[in-house]
């Protein structure tokens, strides 16, 4: 596995928590800036043997040494707990994740939209009466959500955090872009795109994540010197 030293996480979500402007951070309010207990190695074997794949190493690293979930991006990272017996991930969203295919390849590299496949909505001056146009626009919603929310387009995708307004984060567990970010922006219409960097570079696990706790500090230092 590679080594990931996560040992700076807790010093600096302490000074977030106990910063004055800790609750003007976005999703903070949810996460309050605690990190649930690391992973044991004999659970995280367990999780991964139920899944029948291994995690990508950043990931591994951190529920081993960092914690399992809470304090991270947006309202938080999504633990994984087991429930009867099954190992799965909590939080809004998280049910998005088909832990029956996740060791199945995730196979895009690129952006894409599976709503691009539809054609337009229906336009109500097609139509001689408001009720056919209704039917037409109720039969074109449901094969939107049949076409758009499929679930083949989330294999090999581990949903684990939530930004509000059904848009969600995942990691890629498996395929040519494993270990990377994408966010799922399917709720309002934008598709899957890979997460970048600002200087373009795909984002991984730990640099997704120390993003975030590096754009948390400038938040907070903006607020100090504002106040």
């Amino acid at each position: 596995m590679t080594h990931i030293d996560w040992s700076d996480v807790p010093g600096r979500l302490a000074r977030l928590a106990a910063h004055p402007g800790a609750e003007g951070v976005f999703g903070a309010d949810a996460h309050r800036w605690t990190l649930e207990p690391p992973l044991h190695a004999a659970e995280l074997a367990e999780l991964e043997g139920q899944l029948r794949v291994e995690l990508p190493e950043e990931y591994r690293s951190f529920l081993l040494t960092a914690g399992r979930g809470g304090a991270g991006p947006a309202y938080g990272l999504f633990p994984p707990h087991r429930v009867d017996g099954r190992w799965a991930w909590e939080g809004d969203g998280a049910d998005l994740t088909d832990r029956d295919t996740l060791a199945r390849a995730f196979p895009h590299t690129e952006a894409f939209n599976p709503a691009d496949a539809l054609p337009e909505p229906p336009d109500e001056e097609d139509f001689d009466t408001v009720e056919a146009f209704n039917e037409a626009e109720e039969a074109y919603g449901e094969r939107y959500d049949a076409v758009v929310y499929a679930p083949e387009h989330s294999i090999g995708l581990l949903y684990l955090c939530h930004l509000g307004c059904a848009l969600r984060e995942a990691l890629v567990v498996t395929g040519p872009q494993r270990g990377r970010m994408w966010a799922d922006d399917t709720a309002e219409s934008g598709g899957f795109r890979p997460l970048r960097d600002d200087d373009g570079t795909s984002l991984g696990f730990a640099r997704w994540y120390r993003r975030w706790l590096d754009a948390a500090e400038v938040s907070q230092d903006a607020a100090t010197v504002r106040a």
